[in-house]
């Protein structure tokens, strides 16, 4: 058995709305920063602890590893079934809430692996711009699809109740190609990813993991 959840992760990064998560349950973890890009060393470190050298990881109270952001966050929701930051099995909004967590994950958040290094797939350095900009496309694209298909069931995604999925889709439509690119493509959602960014309780922790600095929407 370990001391409680261990995170490893770094600001800006897909442990941000695990650490949001642990802050709404008030769960206390234990923080482990691993910028896996910024250094060789690191990312060798990280293998150890997730063979994709990826964050985030989260480490259970049981010892049990967990990796895939989208997996954490519904686990962490599920196993606090009172907390209401996710449908429960029996609710109507269950299928929509799996739908577009795994959306979120599968179809945008796997492009940041190409968007973040397009040298893994461009056979010339003369076809990194072009990977950007059809990653940039593609995300915008997955965007309109979700704002079209998801219309939010009160202040936030399912609700009255800020969720993981909110928490989600508030980190993630912060990456490339920003905020305001998300507000163009599914302008319906915006009120509920503000909302998110509002959340009294999660004020300390946004300054801190992912601060809403001057041009941070793009």
């Amino acid at each position: 058995m370990g001391d409680g959840y261990v995170v490893y992760g770094a600001p800006g990064t897909g442990s941000v709305p695990v650490e949001a998560a642990l802050t709404l349950l008030r769960e206390p973890y234990r923080m482990v920063e691993r910028a896996t890009w910024r250094e060789v060393a690191v990312s060798a470190e990280m293998a150890r602890i997730n063979p994709m050298r990826q964050v985030p990881a989260l480490v259970l109270p049981s010892g049990e590893l967990m990796t895939e952001s989208a997996a954490i966050l519904i686990h962490l929701a599920d196993s606090h079934p009172g907390s209401g930051l996710a449908p429960g099995l029996d609710s109507s909004l269950r299928p929509r809430f799996l739908r577009w967590m795994a959306f979120i994950a599968a179809q945008v958040y796997a492009l940041y692996w190409i968007r973040d290094e397009p040298s893994r797939l461009a056979a010339d350095p003369a076809h990194e711009a072009v990977l950007r900009e059809r990653t940039a496309q593609r995300i915008l694209d997955c965007w309109r699809i979700m704002g079209d298909g998801l219309t939010p069931a009160g202040r936030f995604l399912l609700g009255d109740e800020i969720g993981v999925l909110d928490l989600y889709l508030a980190m993630v439509s912060r990456w490339g190609p920003r905020r305001k690119g998300f507000y163009a493509a599914a302008p319906g959602l915006a009120p509920a990813v503000r909302a998110a960014d509002a959340e009294p309780r999660l004020a300390a922790l946004w300054a801190a993991r992912a601060p809403f600095v001057e041009g941070w929407e793009g």
